[in-house]
């Protein structure tokens, strides 16, 4: 095992080694002279013993386990002749069966000292290493490997203080990290002090400091001993470093806990003095919340039950954690606005003047807030309505609710009810629950801090069932004037008036709404804006916003009429504005655009910019065709984005009186298709026909545009003065429209939409309508600069649509169909 010095063999434990199975092993250092070692007589070719996570240095002893078949092989036959080997550690210590690209090409030549039969069947080896060497080629792998060396000496340096200084520091940082690991035992410190050789201390330290196989690896291809030192000393630099830091922490956190216990001896002393003097803080924190409910201006009844509440909060523990909900609860009774109310502006003049600056049109619904401000200007006291805005979306319903509170001088609060599947959003929780809190409606109310806010309940239509319970029932209580004077949270647990509040409801349908919520609502059509209306919406608000959102000033650009039309008719097919929004965001920037990087522009725009900037035209208005055919009408039609103008086509050809219908329609309107077609049967003698025609003819009758779904009785005087036109073969009346349902009496019956039908046909260069006498009433809606150019008929009878829209003289070619 080489010179002992004292006849004494030091044993250390800085580290763990393992070949083939994963094992712990005490690696031993014999210290003594060095250069038997670098006299070592190496072979040519010598056996190669893979080693598994560790790397033997020259002069170290290791204990090593074997357990692969060729490893043992290899053992037994060397043990049994020079019994040196060359050792190599592999690249991957996951690999079973290593070849010649697996393995390092530097390693260790070992003298076997001692093989061992372990008691549990395993065989252990003790391997001293002498003299490293370089692998220049393999020459056999069977039984294991085989392959020529070629011995590579260390480089050392006699009498050198640096080297010196070197080898004391490493002996310094070994021994504390020794002191600092309780993984590494005292015999650690012993061995390491009494390693004179310093080039056994060097290889000893890089054998059993804690590294990886690749930085062992790199310190044994080094063959300059002061350069492996310097190496070993940045490595074990870093261990200490890590080893303090942990130790820091550790110290720290026993002083954090000695803290703890300190600061909690010191409260505990602390709250018997303040005891003896009266100054205990729980005491305070009640003493100030009795203060504080001094001025609110609740009831009698709510004043009585919060000094209940205080009371029970002063018999809890503080430590409970009862205490700290009990204190939530009563600090939320203090901070709901009990009977505190905003004074409302009753200048109605302001307020008209507040909503006409904010919207443009929705005049329905200025009129009733204007009507709810006189009333209590006149009354002072009065249950607020509940408003309900329906319409598609874009149209303004939730910002209006802005402009109300603006005009009245409210406070303003807002609740979505989109997605809202839980009843405890409404009437809260419990307080008995952890983590209890009131509803959104009261916690709004408390956000607000006033009893008479203006409160938006945005998206009431979409608000859905849940095993949880259904808000839309939870909502019955709140919205009725006549119940939510005592409406009951199941947090406050107290009646809270939400009369005063004006409740102002937004839907896009009224379908999805429960009948009875939808009863307790004051309902009001915001309808899509007309052009016209859209034109001055975006003169007054959008165009002024978007400059302002990106930097320009009105001086740098212009939007004519007819350039905001063409967006409007172009790029936007809506009811609302939000598309038309977006579209002149997109133009303004294409001009932020082309004057940041100082290019030239028209700052009054023109239709061909706007093609520039918003690409080809995305949607076309339907235009009147003309009547150059029997068989076709030009009816008006309604849609989520305002109205439109369609066409009814009927054809006729030989066969049995078969009626198709084609064009995407819905029940009701194949029913008012099959309705015309009978009664034109049943009164074919006043047109001049002969019964038997229907019999000889199949009638085809189609609306354009085939992939649009349309549905809706309105179509009915269409259908039938198409279906008589092709019959008769008459043509209709040039620049003609019509709208209306029919009965099998022959009665034109009213429709809606009739407003947006108007203005549709007016685009359109319809300068005639046929419409129900019932529907002359709502004419009164529309400006009468919006209609003016536009003659209407007003009909009663299926025949009267005939008499006015039918030509007297026939096509220049008819069918013969009599």
């Amino acid at each position: 095992m080489g010179k002992l010095k004292k006849n004494t063999t030091l044993q250390a434990i800085l580290g763990s080694g393992i070949m083939d199975e994963e094992s712990e092993f005490i690696p031993i250092i014999a210290d003594g002279d060095d250069k038997e070692l670098k006299n070592t007589d190496i072979p040519s070719v010598l056996p190669i013993l893979p080693l598994r996570n560790t790397v033997l240095f020259p002069g170290v002893v290791l204990p090593i386990t074997v357990g692969r078949e060729r490893s043992l092989k290899l053992i037994r036959d060397v043990n049994r002749g020079a019994k040196l080997l060359g050792t190599v550690a592999q690249k991957d210590h996951s690999i079973d069966r290593p070849e010649k690209e697996d393995l390092y090409s530097i390693g260790t030549v070992a003298e076997i000292l001692k093989v061992l039969e372990m008691p549990d069947g395993s065989t252990s080896v003790i391997i001293q290493g002498k003299r490293r060497y370089q692998i220049s080629e393999f020459v056999s792998e069977e039984p294991y490997l085989k392959a020529k060396v070629e011995p590579l000496n260390d480089v050392t340096t006699e009498n050198d203080n640096e080297f010196n200084a070197i080898v004391g520091s490493l002996k310094d940082l070994s021994i504390k990290i020794a002191q600092f690991s309780s993984n590494v035992p005292p015999e650690a410190t012993f061995a390491v002090k009494n390693i004179e050789n310093s080039t056994f201390l060097i290889n000893f330290i890089c054998s059993n400091t804690d590294l990886k196989v690749e930085d062992k690896q790199m310190l044994l291809e080094t063959a300059n001993l002061k350069d492996r030192g310097v190496q070993a000393i940045s490595f074990l630099v870093k261990e200490v470093q890590m080893l303090e830091l942990k130790h820091d922490i550790q110290k720290k956190v026993k002083t954090g806990i000695d803290r703890q216990q300190r600061e909690f001896m010191l409260n505990q002393q602390m709250k018997t003095i303040q005891d003896e003097l009266g100054g205990n803080p729980v005491e305070q924190e009640i003493k100030a919340l009795k203060e504080k409910a001094k001025q609110k201006k609740w009831s009698k009844e709510v004043g009585k039950f919060f000094d209940r509440e205080v009371e029970k909060l002063g018999r809890l523990n503080p430590a409970a954690g009862e205490y700290s909900v009990q204190f939530t609860y009563c600090q939320t009774l203090l901070d709901l606005p009990w009977n505190e109310y905003t004074e409302d502006n009753f200048d109605l003049k302001h307020a008209n003047k507040v909503l006409d600056e904010d919207h443009y049109g929705l005049e329905k619904v200025k009129e009733r807030i204007l009507e709810h401000l006189a009333v209590l200007k006149l009354k002072n006291d009065m249950k607020s309505p509940i408003l309900c805005l329906y319409g598609p979306p874009g149209v303004g319903k939730t910002s209006l609710g802005k402009s109300v509170a603006r005009a009245l001088g409210r406070k303003y609060a807002r609740m979505s009810l989109g997605g809202l599947h839980d009843e405890s959003e409404i009437r809260g929780h419990r307080k008995t629950y952890i983590g209890a809190m009131p509803g959104r409606i009261i916690q709004n109310i408390k956000k607000a801090k006033s009893s008479n806010p203006v409160f938006i309940l945005d998206e009431i239509d979409k608000v859905s069932k849940h095993f949880h319970g259904d808000p839309a029932s939870a909502l019955l209580e709140v919205l009725d004037p006549e119940q939510n004077s005592e409406f009951h949270d199941n947090y406050i647990e107290q009646d809270f008036d939400l009369s005063k509040v004006m409740f102002i409801a937004t839907a896009n349908s009224l379908s999805t709404i429960a009948p009875p919520l939808r009863d307790r609502l004051e309902l009001i059509d915001v309808s899509g804006y007309l052009l016209e209306e859209k034109v001055e919406i975006a003169k007054r608000h959008l165009i002024p916003k978007q400059l302002k959102n990106h930097g320009l000033k009105k001086s740098d650009v212009t939007f004519p009429k007819e350039v905001i039309e063409l967006i409007i008719d172009g790029y936007s097919r809506e009811s609302g504005v939000r598309e038309l929004d977006k579209k002149i965001a997109k133009v303004v920037r294409r001009i932020a655009k082309k004057i940041a990087f100082e290019e030239p522009y028209n700052k009054k725009l023109t239709k061909a910019d706007i093609r520039e900037y918003l690409g080809v035209t995305e949607y076309t208005k339907e235009k009147y065709q003309g009547n150059d055919f029997a068989g076709v009408v030009t009816g008006l039609a309604w849609t989520a984005v305002g109205g439109e103008i369609l066409f009814v086509e009927t054809s006729l050809s030989k066969g049995k009186g078969a009626l198709t219908l084609t064009g995407n329609l819905g029940d009701v309107m194949k029913e008012s298709a099959m309705l015309a077609h009978e009664y034109l049967k049943s009164h074919a003698e006043e047109l001049g026909l002969s019964p038997e025609v229907f019999g000889n003819w199949n009638v085809h009758v189609h609306v354009p545009e085939g992939a649009i779904p349309k549905d809706g009785p309105s179509a009915g005087v269409t259908m039938v003065t198409s279906l008589a036109s092709a019959f008769t073969q008459r043509k209709v009346k040039k620049n003609l429209a019509m709208t209306g349902e029919i009965t099998l009496r022959g009665k034109v019956l009213p429709v809606g939409g009739i407003k947006e039908k108007i203005l549709a046909a007016k685009r359109a260069g319809i300068t005639e309508i046929i419409l129900s006498e019932q529907n002359r009433k709502n004419l009164e809606d529309i400006k009468e600069a919006y209609i003016k150019g536009v003659n209407f008929h007003f009909v009663n009878t299926i025949m009267d649509v005939l008499e006015i829209a039918l030509l007297k003289t026939k096509v220049d070619k008819p069918l013969k169909i009599s």
